[in-house]
């Protein structure tokens, strides 16, 4: 079990940190291009969600593997599947797939269920 959980933190810390920094990275006009919500939405709003999305990566796997206040690796999946559900909401309300989101959630849930100790 704990393998399969380090296997899935390692992909959404891939997939979280990759989006978080393209949209950080990218200037706006070519975001908006590429994304369609990122059109009603402020600059800056878009730089703190892909900051919140790094950041959410980092918090997936270095507390666990660094044994430094292990309880912020199931914190920050709540937080990243709070970000995706909000992203599954946008991509239904603009009739785009939602399923990308939706899965990164689901894997956000394994993480927050299996890392808490519950299961």
């Amino acid at each position: 079990m704990n393998l399969a959980l380090w296997i899935v933190q390692g992909l959404l810390a891939f997939a979280m940190a990759g989006a978080g920094a393209f949209k950080i990275t990218t200037p706006h006009d070519k975001l908006s291009q590429k994304m369609k919500w990122a059109e009603t939405w402020q600059p800056g709003r878009v730089k703190l969600l892909g900051l919140a999305e790094v950041l959410g990566a980092v918090g997936l796997v270095v507390p666990w593997l660094m044994h430094i206040l292990p309880v912020l690796t199931p914190v920050a999946a709540l937080c990243l599947f709070v970000l995706m559900a909000g992203a599954v909401k946008t991509h239904l309300d603009l009739e785009e797939p939602a399923a990308p989101p939706a899965v990164l959630a689901v894997l956000c849930l394994v993480v927050a269920v299996g890392r808490s100790g519950l299961v």
